[in-house]
């Protein structure tokens, strides 16, 4: 996924590694709660930073779950959530944990640092109170 996916922008994998029961717990304005929900998720994200890389920092896995601590960085070329493109460098960090069953992603929680991202871009100010 991070990989392929974010990195690559092969969203096409996303139907093979993505059950058809997906659910998605981490509420993102816009972005359906279904299998669907990555498939959106990843094209807003390479829309606003066509050159956006994922890395996976820390995994742990234990039984059908995995928690993955990433590190996303890219350049603002493009719109993002309304916000016209600014040509600033971001470099934020995401946790996620997923659930598998059958051997693909069927429940994911995540939390990304957007406050960190959206004052990298001087959409928020710096120290602003969150």
């Amino acid at each position: 996924m991070y990989d392929e996916v974010f990195s690559g922008g092969k969203l096409d994998l996303i139907d093979e590694i993505v059950h058809d029961d997906f659910v998605e717990h981490e509420e993102m304005p816009g972005v359906p709660t279904d299998k669907e929900a990555p498939r959106v998720f990843v094209a807003m994200m390479r829309t606003g930073f066509p050159d956006l890389q994922a890395t996976i920092e820390d995994i742990v896995e234990e039984n059908e779950t995995i928690v993955v601590r990433a590190r996303m960085r890219g350049t603002h070329d493009g719109e993002l959530m309304g916000i016209p493109p600014t040509g600033n460098k971001v470099d934020f960090t995401a946790m996620d944990m997923v659930r598998f069953k059958d051997g693909k992603a069927i429940e994911h929680w995540g939390v990304t640092d957007t406050m960190a991202m959206m004052q990298q871009l001087g959409v928020v100010p710096e120290g602003a109170p969150v």
